[in-house]
């Protein structure tokens, strides 16, 4: 299918792209091509084919928890800027 200039300039003002006479020639070419593709696409028979949910497969990368050592309390706390006691001191947000 062959855009028009007409119909890139169309385009073009409906994305609010200011487009020089040379980028309407490239632009008319491209979705030109573009739209060719889809073309082809519509050719291919779907019938009894169901859609997706997802355009991809889904699969969740997790790693095995593992037991590890953690920080004492007192160097936890040792470059807090403030501390009480045990406990990290901040200042009151709410009232």
């Amino acid at each position: 299918m062959k855009l028009s200039r007409e119909e890139v300039l169309h385009i073009a003002r409906l994305a609010r792209l200011g487009l020089s006479e040379a980028e309407v020639a490239k632009l008319s070419r491209q979705l030109s091509d573009i739209l060719g593709h889809f073309e082809v696409l519509q050719q291919v028979d779907t019938e009894g084919v169901p859609p997706p949910a997802q355009a991809i497969a889904l699969k969740n990368v997790m790693k095995d928890d593992e037991v590890a050592p953690s920080l004492g309390q007192s160097q936890v706390l040792a470059n807090a800027p403030r501390k009480e006691g045990d406990f990290f001191r901040v200042r009151a947000v709410l009232e």
